[in-house]
């Protein structure tokens, strides 16, 4: 069954465009023109993520922000905007948003998006497994144990937490920010830095399995590729 996207987009020429290529990328999208419209449709049929173009008539994308986690506290919602104002940014996020992203964007990225942020729920429930098997590589993150063929490894604890991170997330989109924010604690440069030498160690470490492989995508973040 796909996932059920509202997108609220007063662009009536770019909302189409957009809804198709969800569509094609089996996501079940429902395009509304205004914010009015968007809450209206809200109240009628259930979502499972929303995005929201922020300046719209009638009802702005972070007023109708506010009523819809009125209604659903849960529910993952995306802003995009042609506004780059970091005032903007920070009110989205304040205003629970998953995620933030200025037009002109690359809709590959946006698919990444809405993927990682649909799979997190499914990821967070999953947070209990401590022993993974991918490939030839056994990993248990209680023991902070990797075993790639007859090679052992000891992690460290960040490298186990990112680790683990990559391995909930396999195949997927794995943010940047996401594990900033859950690991160390801040998504910062210094931070960011931190985390790239992180993912460097890992890799070459992964790179002693020939099924699995480490890839940035888009500078945005990271997937754990399992080759068939």
């Amino acid at each position: 069954m796909s996932n059920k996207i509202l997108l609220v987009e007063d662009d009536q020429s770019f909302g189409s465009v957009l809804k198709d290529y969800l569509s094609v990328h089996a996501f079940d999208v429902e395009l509304a023109v205004n914010g009015e419209l968007g809450l209206e449709e809200l109240q009628k049929n259930e979502y499972d993520l929303c995005i929201f173009d922020v300046m719209m008539p009638k009802m702005d994308g972070f007023t109708l922000a506010e009523k819809v986690k009125e209604i659903n506290k849960n529910i993952p919602i995306i802003f995009l905007t042609a506004r780059n104002m970091r005032e903007d940014v920070l009110k989205g996020y304040q205003l629970g948003a998953d995620d933030y992203i200025t037009k002109p964007f690359d809709t590959e990225l946006l698919l990444y998006k809405i993927r990682a942020i649909l799979s997190r729920s499914n990821s967070l429930e999953s947070e209990e497994i401590e022993q993974f098997e991918l490939s030839k590589t056994s990993f248990d993150s209680m023991l902070r144990q990797l075993k790639i063929g007859d090679q052992e490894f000891k992690l460290s604890p960040k490298e186990n937490e990112l680790l683990k991170m990559l391995f909930l997330y396999k195949n997927e989109f794995m943010p940047r920010d996401l594990a900033l924010k859950k690991i160390w604690k801040k998504d910062n440069y210094f931070t960011a830095r931190s985390m790239d030498v992180y993912i460097a160690k890992l890799r070459k470490l992964i790179k002693n399995d020939p099924g699995l492989e480490i890839i940035n995508v888009h500078g945005e973040g990271f997937r754990l590729v399992v080759k068939s």
